[in-house]
């Protein structure tokens, strides 16, 4: 960035983003109500009563980390309860996983599965090599989300059923549970707009065909074998050679790979990315995934749903 660039970015863009923030998270009490409930929400994931639960377990991957356990326990504790199933998380490290948080989230779910950071890190080089691809492991090291591809899928095969931890479930989430119970085609979410961060054009291009819009990875459904890893390697270099890394690439790179291809998208008026009032505290969605500003339902109010029903004495 050019220095009149800096100017005018520390001098007017980025003081106009955040007062554009501040209002959309209510102004500063809201925010400050927000901050409050997100510390009591993270002292009552400790809290947390394993789940109970009858039939065929749901096998699902999470990606979490220090600064998000909480909202994977909240997550996953809901899911069970919804689906009146038991849950077996496969629990993989952005890199700041403690051993204090793995045994909170052991302790909620005994079955969980996590695997040790040497035999992730000896595994992701057998199966991609720095030499051959330099581009994913220099971006994986600096970000974390595209671990949500890299360390679920490289080396192993079949299905697998990926959710993001900011994720709440209040009623049976029979899309899900149908594609986990039989998957036969690719699974994702549906976002608002194009959440990618780079020209759909640039991805096209690389994908040789069109990609499918508003690809939202917190809800994905992807078999290993099936992943191309060259077009993953060359998408990846191209595309921060052509336009420079982006916090949305690991969903850009997703809709790389899913172009051309039949998905399951559950239906977005039931599974409702970012909810607005009156859905946001209503709760009659199958599942909410807060992001962005919708973070101030989510730590006010409806992390406290399964908070007291479903808690420790």
């Amino acid at each position: 960035m050019s220095l009149v660039g800096r100017i005018a970015y520390h001098a007017w863009f980025r003081p106009r983003a955040e007062v554009r923030d501040l209002w959309l998270d209510g102004g500063p009490f809201e925010r400050r109500r927000t901050e409050a409930g997100r510390r009591e929400m993270l002292a009552a994931a400790q809290r947390l009563a394993p789940p109970g639960g009858s039939g065929a377990p749901i096998v699902v991957q999470v990606l979490t980390g220090e600064r998000y356990w909480h909202q994977t326990a909240f997550c996953l504790v809901s899911l069970a309860h919804a689906a009146g199933r038991p849950v077996h998380p496969v629990v993989h490290s952005d890199g700041s996983l403690c051993p204090r948080e793995k045994a909170v989230l052991a302790g909620l779910f005994p079955s969980a599965v996590f695997e040790p950071d040497a035999a992730r890190e000896a595994r992701i080089d057998r199966h991609l090599p720095t030499a051959r691809f330099p581009a994913i492991r220099a971006r994986r090291a600096v970000f974390p989300l595209l671990r949500k591809i890299t360390d679920i899928h490289a080396g192993r095969t079949g299905w697998k059923l990926f959710l993001d931890s900011d994720l709440l479930f209040f009623h049976r989430p029979d899309v899900l549970l149908d594609w986990h119970d039989a998957p036969a085609a690719p699974l994702r979410g549906e976002d608002l707009d194009n959440a990618y961060g780079y020209p759909l054009e640039s991805l096209a291009e690389l994908a040789g065909r069109p990609v499918p819009e508003r690809v939202n990875t917190g809800t994905l459904g992807l078999r290993g074998e099936e992943i191309d890893w060259d077009l993953l390697e060359r998408s990846c270099r191209t595309l921060e050679e052509r336009h420079g890394p982006h916090y949305f690439q690991e969903q850009a790179l997703v809709a790389v790979l899913l172009a051309g291809r039949s998905c399951v998208v559950p239906p977005p008026d039931e599974y409702v990315l970012l909810p607005r009032p009156p859905e946001a505290t209503a709760c009659r969605a199958v599942m909410h995934h807060y992001v962005a500003h919708s973070k101030r339902w989510y730590y006010q109010h409806n992390w406290r749903r399964f908070a007291g029903p479903f808690s420790r004495p």
